[in-house]
């Protein structure tokens, strides 16, 4: 059976190699990048040496950010108020790459390495159920075997292959966010040891001078740092470095996964965060209350299909022709304050802003009336207390 492999060279997916392999099946294994440079390095060589038939490495990070990332931006997509769904939304993209290969291979099988327990199963079957239909099977040999870490280091040694079994931690690392899970984390009243991260510095080791920084908004996509224009690749990576150097972007959170069980889940996201912070920012100063509140209630929803696995419902396409409306206007510049872990808007402008300086003033331009004011608030309440009234309601 020919059967293409999503392969990281991590320990579970080079297990699966060497066990389709052992079983007499053709293998093709394929690494999409999604801007995980370090872990890159030597996974073809790695994918040969446990006897792949073709290796392919897709450089996808552009279509990444640009397709991705830039909608999570305009969607303020944090899951239940913490995660940027860095791995949710890679996982929709490398699995639609490898149903790409596994067509133009004709494969029988398509293969990954996610476990029973976790989201990327639901992610990873959907897409590639959705591009592949019935014809090709799926085989994910770490759910199907109840494949552990130990036994996919025997596996491997078997072939002569250490990939870091004793590693501390299980890390996914992309463009948008970096996830740590493993060792002491699983224990929720730990705090995470130093050595677990990556992108940030200790708050209490940041630099005693704060960072400022101006990022500039087009049509709700960020397009420049500090007045200079970069595309977003290069955005991303610069914030990450910047702001994770003053020890912002660490989240410490519990997690309702998809499968019905709660995790600890610790990431760093210094750009994901701040750009999330300053885009909500603009939007605020963008749209009228009533856009503001409807737009709040379509980003939680479309977070929730994102994380849950359905890039490929309706839904949310749907969705995000109002987000896409709606970040027509969200265009201008947000100013951020970076200094030993936190970070704030200390500024904000926008060509398409309803703010008036002259209204809000106290002392100058427009001010009602008593008689205006009186007559607003009696209008306005007049539901409010005539329910209460006629419930007894007491305070």
């Amino acid at each position: 059976m020919r059967v293409v492999l999503a392969y990281s060279g991590g320990l579970d997916t080079s297990a699966i190699l060497a066990l389709l392999r052992e079983q007499g099946h053709e293998v093709i294994t394929v690494t999409v990048s999604v801007g995980q440079e370090e872990e890159l390095k030597g996974v073809e060589e790695k994918a040969y040496k446990l006897g792949a038939a073709k290796h392919y490495t897709i450089d996808a990070t552009r279509e990444f950010a640009e397709e991705y990332i830039a909608r999570a931006i305009k969607a303020n997509a944090l899951y239940e108020g913490k995660y940027p769904l860095g791995t949710a939304l890679a996982r929709p993209l490398i699995a639609a790459k490898v149903a790409e290969v596994a067509k133009r291979e004709g494969a029988d099988a398509v293969a990954h390495g996610c476990t029973a327990k976790g989201n990327d199963q639901v992610r990873f079957d959907t897409v590639l159920r959705y591009y592949l239909g019935d014809e090709v099977e799926i085989l994910a040999p770490v759910r199907q075997l109840r494949l552990t870490r130990e036994e996919a280091a025997k596996i491997l040694a078997r072939h002569g292959i250490d990939v870091g079994v004793h590693k501390k931690y299980s890390i996914d690392e992309n463009l948008w966010t970096r996830s740590i899970e493993g060792d002491v984390l699983d224990d929720p009243l730990a705090e995470p040891p130093e050595d677990a991260f990556a992108w940030t510095v200790a708050p209490e080791k940041a630099p005693d001078e704060p960072l400022y920084l101006e990022v500039g908004f087009e049509n709700g996509v960020p397009v420049s740092v500090n007045g200079e224009r970069m595309d977003l690749v290069k955005l991303v990576s610069l914030l990450n470095r910047l702001v994770g150097a003053h020890g912002y972007g660490r989240i410490d959170h519990i997690e309702n996964r998809v499968v019905g069980l709660k995790s600890r889940e610790v990431y760093e996201a210094p750009a994901a965060l701040a750009l999330i912070e300053a885009h909500r920012d603009l939007e605020k100063m963008v749209y009228t209350p009533r856009e503001l509140r409807f737009k709040n209630m379509v980003d939680e929803m479309w977070t929730d299909l994102v994380y849950q696995g359905l890039w490929v419902e309706p839904l949310r396409v749907a969705l995000e022709k109002a987000i896409d409306w709606l970040n027509q206007w969200v265009t201008g510049v947000v100013k951020l304050k970076v200094y030993k872990g936190s970070l704030r808007v200390v500024g904000r402008w926008s060509s398409n802003s309803s703010y008036s300086r002259s209204l809000i003033d106290y002392n100058e331009g427009w001010y009602p009336s008593d008689e205006e004011a009186r007559g607003f608030i009696t209008i306005w309440s007049m539901h409010s207390l005539a329910a209460a009234k006629a419930r007894g309601l007491r305070g």
